[in-house]
């Protein structure tokens, strides 16, 4: 009985006259008149009011107090004339009762614009006690999202400013007034009007909010310096209508029994969590969506609208966007634009900081309330928490940029993560987590991201070790689109970004060494994990050249030796090409120093070329010169004497890993041998010298060794490639 009774009324909260609000003298036209108090006209009208008001309630709270069984509302004239009586009583005189149905208004699909407007007009005439205007405030905050058009409270916007000098409603104010600011709302008079505030209660995050979007509209008007840095303007404790609202989606979604797909509209979606629209149609944004001819003409101010702003619900094609991309109306509901590649598509194309800053703020309140992991009580809402994680990180690849509200939510919530829930999710968006500097990087994303990566399994080290590579991918593909887009004439202004990229790389490239050297001892040099850690230098290896970022850092020692030794030959053929290209990069960066070309803006360290010719002289040595242990001269490399050698008992000790005898490479020497020497059955490895090498290296180039191929072309010089007889002829 309540219940319907209060979703009836959600519609109409706090309406002063409303046709159907039951009046008390209303009632007693209709027939139901008191003969006795009939008799008193010669009282005053409002000493009758308030006697006939009282002797209501009184009737009232009787009839409830004796009510035993269950009433149709319908059918029950009684019922609907008392319950009225209460709410209308209650509404002048009843502070806790407007509290708790302010509280009840809970709707199931979309708020009239016209009940905000009515509720208002209470608000404005010292009907409602403070606590139920900031109630009323916080609620209006929490349903904004799902007001069916926005226009007639847009007009409203001075109204809401007026209250602006109320020192317990100004936070909330402040909050509506920012989601409610166009550029037309900035005027003079409420710059001063803000930092007059300003000045005497101290920059506060709400003013700070709307001070900031200000600026953003009209920057001549606000001269005052505002923080750079997102942060969260306004408090977001938990709404009472939160848990009512989920109960309203469950129960909606339980009794549905048509598809999902027809419950949809433009005028009036079903979102699936409280701030958010997952589905692809975009909710209605404003009245200009319900422009109706009536008898073949809109009215002026439809036609005015329509000139003004195209809404985008009448957006379908991409030719629409590019002749109306200069007074496109975006959505209220800021969710849909997520979904929506014209829009993303607009995003990119006129870079409107207000839109990006709406987004955000949206965003940034989105994933503070609804992480799984931040919020007690959210776990059973963890699906749906991924679909919007998916669809912020889809946006992202669509925009090629990360949103900084998604940074501030992975720096605030990694603290927190046990790196179980929503886990590819959470790696994807740390793969596009803006360039910032390492130091704020190290303590707010590495060391949580560290500690996580030690205590982990396998898989998810390597998802950590893909996630970076990506990050890194991501880094240098946005410097070079800045790199490109710079002239000649502003290639000095490039310098001081560009250094602050090189650090913040080379940082990074250093973090992931840490990491990857400590995981393969832990794994105890998993394959599968070093072709992770493989992959990721097999960008490093390039930057100099395909990104033109002048920085080339060598792996550490800890990667490159379980590389060179493994067991595997996909990793080996890998490491090859890795050092085949570092080749290539370190020839032209030093070609490029002595031509002074303007790319070679930075100097290579001399103990980058030594430590590329100690890991060449190893992997020669390894694979050709079967010299390893006597030339190999770096401090962690596997030089050791002949005496220790002979004392492990390992016959041809010095051929343990050249491209016959390798771990990673000997079943195709065996492959080989048998297709060359089909009927020997000893397998000697000593038959492929001379020719038989040439025949045998030809062979494993056919094998798809590319790497190796590149690698051995290139780094090693052959005395004779017509005629060979010995492999020790080669000279390194």
């Amino acid at each position: 009985m309540q219940p319907r009774q209060s979703s009836k009324r959600s519609k109409r909260p706090l309406q002063v006259h409303h046709s159907n609000q039951t009046d008390l003298s209303a009632w007693r036209k209709g027939g139901a008149v008191d003969t006795e108090k009939s008799a008193q006209n010669h009282q005053s009208w409002s000493d009758q009011k308030n006697d006939n008001e009282q002797d209501s309630l009184e009737e009232a709270l009787s009839y409830f107090e004796k009510i035993q069984d269950r009433v149709s509302l319908k059918k029950s004239e009684v019922l609907r004339k008392h319950l009225s009586t209460m709410e209308s009583i209650a509404l002048k005189r009843a502070d806790t009762v407007n509290i708790r149905l302010l509280k009840s208004l809970i709707p199931t699909t979309t708020i009239p614009e016209s009940s905000i407007v009515s509720s208002v007009s209470w608000f404005c005439v010292s009907k409602c006690s403070s606590n139920v205007q900031l109630l009323f405030l916080r609620w209006l905050i929490t349903m904004f999202d799902f007001i069916d058009h926005k226009e007639q409270v847009h007009a409203l916007y001075g109204i809401f400013f007026f209250f602006l000098n109320d020192e317990k409603l100004c936070p909330y104010i402040c909050h509506v007034l920012y989601l409610l600011t166009r550029k037309e709302n900035v005027k003079p008079f409420r710059v001063r009007r803000l930092l007059d505030l300003q000045s005497k209660v101290g920059m506060q995050p709400h003013l700070q909010a709307l001070l900031s979007l200000y600026k953003l509209f009209r920057p001549e008007l606000v001269s005052i310096t505002l923080p750079q840095k997102m942060k969260a303007y306004f408090k977001n404790a938990d709404s009472p209508w939160k848990a009512a609202m989920n109960a309203v989606k469950q129960r909606n979604q339980a009794n549905s029994t048509v598809p999902q797909p027809l419950l949809l509209g433009t005028a009036q979606p079903r979102s699936r969590k409280r701030k958010w629209n997952t589905q692809l149609i975009i909710p209605a944004s404003s009245a200009n969506a319900q422009n109706v001819a009536v008898g073949g003409k809109m009215s002026r101010v439809d036609s005015y609208s329509a000139n003004e702003s195209f809404p985008v619900e009448q957006l379908r094609t991409f030719p629409q966007l590019l002749q109306n991309i200069h007074r496109l109306e975006f959505p209220s509901q800021m969710g849909s634009v997520l979904t929506n590649p014209l829009l993303l598509h607009y995003m990119n194309c006129r870079k409107d900081e207000s839109v990006y800053l709406r987004l955000y703020y949206w965003m940034g309140q989105v994933l503070q309330e609804e992480c799984t992991w931040c919020v007690v009580d959210n776990n059973q809402y963890e699906e749906e928490f991924k679909g919007f994680l998916e669809t912020a990180y889809r946006a992202e690849c669509f925009l090629q940029e990360g949103f900084p509200s998604c940074e501030e939510f992975l720096y605030r919530s990694l603290p927190l993560w046990d790196g179980v829930s929503c886990r590819s999710q959470i790696l994807q968006l740390v793969s596009w987590i803006p360039l910032s500097t390492f130091c704020e990087m190290k303590s707010q994303l590495c060391d949580p991201l560290a500690q996580l990566f030690f205590t982990s399994s396998l898989y998810f080290k390597c998802s950590v070790l893909e996630s970076l590579k990506e990050l890194l991918q991501n880094w240098l593909n946005w410097h070079v689109v800045q790199l490109d887009s710079e002239s000649d004439s502003q290639f000095s202004t490039l310098n001081t970004t560009l250094s602050g990229l090189v650090n913040g790389v080379a940082e990074l490239i250093s973090f992931v060494g840490r990491i990857s050297t400590a995981a393969l001892h832990l794994e105890k040099s998993h394959t599968f994990l070093l072709y992770f850690i493989l992959d990721f230098y097999e960008t490093v290896c390039d930057i100099y050249l395909k990104y033109k970022l002048p920085l080339l850092i060598m792996p550490p020692a800890g990667v490159f030796y379980p590389a060179l030794l493994s067991m595997d030959s996909v990793n080996l053929n890998q490491l090859c090409y890795i050092m085949y290209r570092y080749r290539t990069n370190l020839i032209a960066a030093k070609e490029n120093e002595i031509s002074k070309k303007k790319i070679q803006q930075f100097k290579f360290s001399s103990q980058t070329y030594q430590e590329y010719n100690q890991y060449i002289i190893a992997m020669v040595g390894c694979l050709w010169t079967s010299s390893a242990f006597e030339k190999d001269n770096h401090p962690q490399g596997i030089r050791m004497d002949d005496e220790l050698l002979k004392k492990t008992g390992v016959q041809e000790y010095k051929n343990s890993f050249n491209i016959v005898y390798h771990p990673a490479l000997m079943c195709y020497a065996v492959d080989f041998l048998q297709q060359a020497w089909p009927d020997d059955t000893t397998f000697s490895f000593n038959l492929i010298k001379g020719k038989k090498w040439n025949w045998y290296l030809s062979y494993l180039y056919g094998q798809g060794l590319e790497g190796l191929k590149l690698f051995i072309e290139s780094s090693i010089n052959r005395v004779s490639k017509a005629s060979q007889s010995k492999p020790e002829d080669e000279e390194v």
